[in-house]
């Protein structure tokens, strides 16, 4: 793990209520930005288990906890608002399992096999200083090349710092385009979203396997990870 993990925190804004999550922060420097020809062994192996083991494979229990986290005031996790651990479940069953980049198949990675719903962000466009909180009326930002938008009212998410200001820029279902990995992406800082049922042994383990695989797979030279418990 990198000393370069000082500069990196994630806190709570949540005012009085309790946090629904129990956030792990993962980091890498130094990556590489890879094209995904085809999936890497990691992934192919998880998607082969998902094949064999069904919609088991993540237990109804964690996915129930998952929407549970998500679900508050006028926000429902179903629909196109189901998690993103949720669609690459199902991609996964019908043998349509997205690829990206490196990095973000990294990501769906951790997200596919522990069931927890992931972000990852370009740190030089996100910032190291992250904070979580719900999404205010009106708020939205644009998730996709097209142009699509997401309504944030009520959703956790994630938020960087844009002078004094705090901007969301990714959340447990669609990111931003505003901090995407693109193809000279060199830092990385990615969210790992669980509920706080979870613990955070747990939690860790996912961080983990996540700062392994930036390293292994994507040849980041530092990496690190913590996971906020201390609400």
């Amino acid at each position: 793990m990198s000393d370069a993990g000082s500069f990196y925190s994630i806190e709570f804004a949540f005012g009085s209520s309790p946090p629904p999550v129990l956030p792990g922060l993962v980091w890498a420097e130094g990556v590489r930005v890879l094209p995904s020809a085809s999936p890497p062994p990691f992934l192919s192996d998880i998607v082969d288990r998902v094949g064999r083991a069904g919609e088991a494979f993540v237990p109804q229990g964690v996915r129930d906890e998952v929407r549970a986290m998500l679900r508050f005031g006028r926000y429902k996790p179903s629909g196109r608002g189901k998690p993103a651990s949720e669609f690459l479940l199902r991609a996964a069953l019908e043998g349509e399992f997205p690829l990206v980049n490196g990095l973000v198949d990294v990501n769906n990675a951790v997200s596919l096999e522990s069931g927890l719903p992931g972000s990852i962000f370009d740190a030089d466009l996100s910032g190291r200083e992250l904070r979580l909180r719900r999404g205010e009326p009106g708020e939205s930002y644009v998730f996709n090349a097209s142009g699509q938008a997401i309504d944030l009212e009520d959703l956790l998410v994630v938020c960087r710092r844009v002078g004094d200001a705090w901007q969301p820029c990714g959340n447990p279902v669609k990111d931003s385009m505003a901090t995407k990995i693109h193809a000279g992406t060199t830092n990385v800082v990615a969210v790992l979203y669980a509920p706080r049922s979870e613990s955070t042994s747990t939690v860790s383990r996912w961080c983990e396997r996540f700062a392994e695989r930036l390293s292994s797979h994507c040849g980041a030279e530092r990496t690190g990870f913590r996971v906020l418990d201390d609400a």
